[in-house]
């Protein structure tokens, strides 16, 4: 079980790795700002849980990017323990189911909080946003598949 922990672990950073490149290149080609989205769901976070972290957005902003890299890495990790029990699926298949996994994640809670509604998205808000979490879950899963034992 350690070994697909493990795996899960490195699979999950791959694929954290994917999202960001997914995700700077849309900004590089469209020349979209950053979303201060994470950093919005951080200092909402902070202040509904009592945490000391003031008004200071570079701290919200660190920990908006570390709330990503735990859904990122935590999503690994559950995918090499669930694969204990699970069936490969195909490779496109957890591959999405991944990617959804994550996006779901990471706009749940900032929908939860009416910091965003995807209703209102554009065609554009929705692509810069599926494209790197679609990236994520392909990534994660190939890389499960090529270091697992």
């Amino acid at each position: 079980m350690a070994n697909r922990i493990v795996a899960g672990l490195a699979a999950g950073a791959a694929g954290t790795l994917a999202l960001n490149v997914a995700g700077y290149m849309d900004m590089l080609v469209r020349a979209r700002p950053a979303s201060k989205l994470p950093t919005r769901v951080a200092a909402r976070l902070a202040d509904e849980f009592g945490l000391p972290l003031y008004d200071e957005e570079n701290r919200h902003e660190a920990v908006g990017a570390l709330l990503g890299y735990s859904n990122g890495l935590g999503i690994g990790v559950a995918y090499g323990i669930l694969r204990l029990v699970l069936p490969r699926p195909p490779a496109w298949l957890a591959g999405a189911a991944l990617g959804s996994l994550a996006m779901a994640a990471s706009d749940y809670p900032a929908t939860r909080l009416g910091l965003t509604d995807p209703r209102q998205w554009s065609g554009a808000d929705w692509m810069a946003d599926v494209v790197p979490h679609m990236a994520y879950g392909v990534v994660t899963a190939l890389t499960f598949e090529a270091i697992k034992k």
